[in-house]
């Protein structure tokens, strides 16, 4: 009886979460704007003020509401980075799946190159990415590589190619996937390493910078497929 009253508590504060997220995408409520009182969101939503309040909590831990005592609940008219914890939490959650998360950053890498690709001053940044690659390359090729310092310049590489498109919501979007996958990709370099196969790791960062340098658009998706798919076969033993 009493995990029957939970639902449905819970499936009301969806409700009501739902129901203020849709008004911000249509454009019904807009940034800064002040939000329906409790009073009334319980109404048009029928449920119980419990339940809008526990709405408005989870929107506001989320960064998209917040409040002004004695005025009212806004809507948030600024980025706050606690926005995508609810993207990061679900990616977490479901870590064990790890070939959607590979997957998952292919396609972000692919249209992000793709996208790249169409601007002339990408290639600018490619005697960077070959020095990136050099200092790689002496870094593994020591007695006692430094993990942590080829694994900064393996995020760096991949960076400056995003960064080149100047998208400040790409760049969020890529920095909270590069956070989730900074364990995994240690792990990774640890073991091309140890295995031995150094050479191969770097040609494919070479084949990136290649495709960039001649802009061979047709080549995009084999090169970062080929990247990823390896990453996934390391990860996966």
């Amino acid at each position: 009886m009493e995990d029957q009253k939970e639902m449905k508590k819970s499936s009301a504060v969806d409700r009501v979460v739902n129901e203020l997220i849709d008004r911000i995408v249509r454009g019904d409520l807009k940034p800064g704007s002040k939000i329906p009182t409790e009073p009334e969101l319980a109404t048009e939503c029928s449920v119980g003020r419990n339940s809008v309040r526990e709405a408005i909590k989870q929107l506001e831990a989320f960064g998209v509401l917040y409040i002004k005592k004695a005025d009212g609940t806004y809507i948030a008219d600024n980025y706050n980075p606690k926005m995508l914890d609810p993207m990061v939490y679900s990616l977490i959650l479901k870590e064990h799946d790890w070939n959607d998360f590979v997957q998952l950053r292919a396609v972000i890498d692919i249209g992000t190159l793709h996208m790249a690709l169409r601007s002339r001053g990408t290639q600018e940044i490619v005697p960077r990415l070959k020095e990136v690659l050099s200092e790689m390359k002496e870094e593994m090729e020591k007695a006692l590589p430094d993990l942590d310092q080829i694994l900064e310049l393996d995020l760096s590489f991949h960076s400056m190619i995003s960064d080149t498109l100047h998208n400040p919501q790409l760049k969020v979007v890529n920095d909270y996937i590069t956070r989730l996958s900074i364990p995994s990709r240690r792990k990774s370099i640890e073991r091309w390493v140890s295995d031995h196969r150094v050479a191969f790791f770097l040609d494919l960062h070479s084949q990136i910078v290649d495709v960039i340098e001649k802009r061979e658009v047709q080549r995009i998706e084999q090169v970062i497929s080929a990247h990823y798919i390896y990453w996934y076969d390391i990860n996966s033993l």
